[in-house]
């Protein structure tokens, strides 16, 4: 057996968890320095790869297509290192950072090129921030020091901080310096844990209705969507009033943006941190949504309600504390979940608010059968298992009790629907 076919641990990988949060930049001329320099040095590494860029356009039966190769690190990394000590005022480990920063935009403007939602002009610099690399910065306590040029530091404190207590012993990543704030990424380690519950969460506009292998639980967000409605009323008046008056209109168009969305993150946290609290170490399952598709099969009307969803905010705020809780989130395909029988796999082309199966006679809410069906996907199921004689679907025989032997009909869909249970928002704070 070959050495690279080796297991070297039975124990799982460690993963983490990042935890950022922000201080008031009261080093600002000390910054700007950095900063600076920095934006020169970002700024030759571009145009120096840029030069090197080689952009091909094609002509294919879809259409126009455009190929970008861009240099490889490998071959162009000491001599562009070289070019940028020419240049560089600070630390030298600030050279090595600008070259991957310079990287990673030519790469993100690549892909957008690539997918059509950009030009095929040289990307700009806007708002340069710093992302300091662990060999130039050293934890002290309660503050982070700095290394700007040799011998020369600037040092940030997060001591008697709102958030100084949650981040005691945890570890701090690589902090981002900008012109007013300093973000600081504290890795929290994350324990090892086996999933004791299941949660398939199917969300719609109103509710978020979900199945635990139990029962079913429906979370009303009526109270987000009001939220949200409201305050693009607002906007809509501040907009008409921004249009008449220039710079005036557009600091009040973007203090109310930015109120808008802390009320919406606010909800949703608070919303999240309730759920998990009523549910932990818990494997959740959640649809991967694409809006843009629903805006496509959708009318004007329909299309200002989804507008007004924040199903992929829910989700992500889901996955990023659901660590802290020892549970997981999985994404699952939500591709005919509302319109597929759990119990034999019949598809059906309409479904209205009920769900029923021309088969086998399964009845059940299209919100709750959707739930359902995701809760199968996350657990493998349903399938398609095969007999001698042939090949039959394999589902949630047990929810509403097996089918006779005579063919007769299942019992009534009461006993499903009895298992609903509706939590209300402003119950669960």
């Amino acid at each position: 057996m070959s050495k690279s076919l080796r297991l070297k641990s039975f124990q799982p990988e460690e993963e983490y968890v990042y935890l950022t949060y922000s201080l008031k930049n009261d080093k600002k001329e000390e910054s700007k320095i950095l900063l600076e320099n920095y934006r020169v040095l970002m700024q030759k590494a571009l145009d120096w790869l840029w030069e090197r860029t080689k952009i091909e356009k094609k002509e294919t039966k879809k259409g126009k297509k455009v190929k970008i190769t861009l240099p490889k690190k490998k071959e162009v990394y000491k001599v562009l290192r070289d070019e940028l000590e020419k240049i560089n005022n600070l630390a030298s480990h600030y050279v090595d950072k600008a070259i991957n920063d310079a990287y990673s935009i030519l790469r993100g403007w690549k892909r957008r090129v690539e997918k059509g939602k950009a030009s095929l002009r040289k990307p700009r610099l806007k708002k340069v921030y710093v992302r300091v690399k662990s060999t130039l910065r050293k934890v002290e306590g309660e503050e982070v020091r700095i290394t700007v040029r040799p011998y020369e530091y600037i040092t940030f404190s997060w001591s008697h901080k709102w958030f100084s207590r949650r981040v005691e012993g945890l570890e701090l990543g690589e902090p981002i310096i900008k012109e007013d704030k300093v973000y600081l990424p504290f890795r929290y380690k994350l324990p090892w844990f086996t999933p004791l519950d299941f949660l398939a969460i199917d969300s719609n506009l109103y509710t978020l209705d979900a199945y635990d292998g139990e029962k079913f639980v429906t979370f009303s967000l009526k109270e987000l969507y009001s939220l949200k409605f409201g305050m693009e009323l607002k906007r809509s008046k501040i907009q008409s009033f921004a249009s008449k008056h220039g710079k005036k209109g557009k600091v009040l168009l973007r203090k109310y943006s930015h109120r808008e969305r802390n009320r919406v993150l606010d909800y949703v946290h608070k919303f999240v941190n309730k759920l998990l609290e009523m549910y932990p170490v818990t494997m959740f399952a959640v649809e991967k949504l694409n809006k843009q598709s629903m805006f496509q099969d959708a009318d004007d009307k329909l299309s200002k309600r989804i507008s007004r969803t924040v199903w992929r905010t829910i989700h992500s705020v889901l996955k990023y504390k659901a660590p802290l809780y020892g549970s997981f989130v999985k994404e699952v395909n939500p591709h005919l979940t509302s319109k597929s029988c759990p119990r034999c796999g019949w598809v059906s082309r309409k479904v209205g608010r009920t769900f029923h199966c021309v088969r086998c006679g399964f009845t059940l809410d299209r919100q709750l059968n959707a739930s359902l069906n995701i809760y199968l996907k996350m657990c493998g199921f349903p399938h398609l298992f095969f007999t001698p004689t042939g090949s039959r679907w394999v589902g949630v025989i047990p929810l509403k009790g097996r089918r006779g032997m005579n063919g007769a009909m299942p019992r009534d869909s009461g006993e499903v629907q009895g298992l609903r249970i509706d939590i209300k928002y402003y119950e669960i704070l």
